[in-house]
């Protein structure tokens, strides 16, 4: 029995396999990445410091969380609700070693050594949560892993000595490198930016070396890929490393752009909210997540006042998420991504028809 989520489909509406482009050097890289990479770099030309900021900056942290759960959903067959609480985990270790507003609980280490320290520890609890999840399937991997994301959002919510509790950290700043403030709308966009293409990209690569081949085996077929001599725990917990150095890495973006964390940060509301950026966007491909998350900020961010416009309390705004959500996986189990092939084999159908019954006497 191969352990398929039924948020992963590796075929398109014509029940063709998913072909990937190959991406191993500039020459492959197919026109349409290089033209949205030259939007994407001009971007600051002819946007705004709010739409830098605070659409496409937050829309890059997001997909690089999703980024981390399309991974092991993706690639792995494994539906992990705590890529949230390793990124939350990996920001509250940049504020508790780092330097914050909150001096009696910071420890004001250089920023060069709290990053890395972060990051081993982040790295180090997926890799626990990975650990205790790769032994169930299914629903109760996903049930498993949002326990321990509801844990830790209680505990970082009554712990003060460690995570100063319900208040959490602010004044979290990046350091300022080659004298450049990195929180400014310019500069925290080309930041999350390369960080994110960096990310987009090793997925790619990991996806198509010799571990994401037999992470990709184990997903739909562990028993054969067993037989073979491959370790199917050990390349599942390798899989949950590897999404979690991705999650905290978005983790200490996130704090740096918000300047503070706190349980909020790690609450099962944004823990959901990356699962559903994952679906909305396609969970077949990298590039998926990140259109989600692209979708969900604008609408998070615009829906205070269209609902207002119409009447409806502001607080609402998960309203217009999920009928967003609904109509998407109506429509296309595989999200944004599968609405192009399924529009391609209506228009393929619809030719066809016409053509047939334009030959009939």
């Amino acid at each position: 029995m191969a352990p398929i989520d039924q948020f992963v489909s590796r075929t398109d509406a014509a029940g063709r396999p998913h072909r990937q482009p190959a991406l191993s050097g500039p020459a492959n890289i197919p026109w349409r990445y290089w033209c949205v990479g030259f939007i994407l770099v001009l971007m600051p030309v002819v946007a705004n410091s709010f739409v830098l900021f605070q659409i496409f900056g937050w829309a890059f942290i997001l997909g690089m969380v999703g980024l981390s759960l399309m991974f092991l959903g993706g690639y792995g067959g494994m539906v992990s609700l705590s890529q949230m609480a390793v990124a939350g985990l990996a920001a509250y270790m940049v504020a508790v070693f780092g330097m914050s507003g909150v001096p009696q609980v910071s420890l004001g280490w250089p920023w060069w050594l709290a990053v890395p320290a972060a990051l081993v520890i982040a790295v180090a609890f997926g890799s626990i949560v990975g650990a205790l999840a790769v032994r169930t399937e299914g629903i109760y991997t996903i049930m498993i892993t949002l326990a321990i994301a509801t844990a830790f959002f209680y505990f970082v919510r009554q712990n003060y000595t460690i995570f100063n509790g319900f208040n959490g950290f602010n004044q979290v700043l990046p350091p300022q490198l080659f004298g450049v403030d990195w929180r400014q709308p310019v500069p925290i966009y080309y930041l999350t930016l390369g960080f994110a293409t960096l990310a987009y990209f090793l997925v790619v690569y990991v996806s198509r070396a010799p571990f994401g081949l037999a992470l990709q085996g184990v997903r739909d077929n562990p028993r054969r890929m067993a037989a073979l001599g491959y370790n199917v725990t050990a390349h599942r917990i390798a899989a949950y490393a590897f999404a979690s150095f991705i999650a905290a890495v978005a983790g200490i973006l996130l704090v740096w752009l918000n300047a503070q964390v706190s349980p909020g940060t790690v609450a099962i509301g944004p823990a959901i909210d990356i699962l559903v950026i994952a679906v909305i966007g396609g969970m077949r491909h990298p590039v998926g997540p990140f259109i989600g998350a692209l979708i969900f900020v604008t609408i998070r961010t615009f829906a205070l006042d269209i609902l207002v416009s119409l009447g409806i309390p502001g607080e609402r705004f998960q309203l217009l998420v999920g009928l967003t959500f609904l109509a998407i996986v109506f429509w296309s189990p595989d999200g944004i991504l599968g609405l192009w092939p399924r529009f391609r084999q209506w228009l393929t159908s619809a030719s066809s028809l016409t053509g047939d019954r334009g030959g009939k006497p």
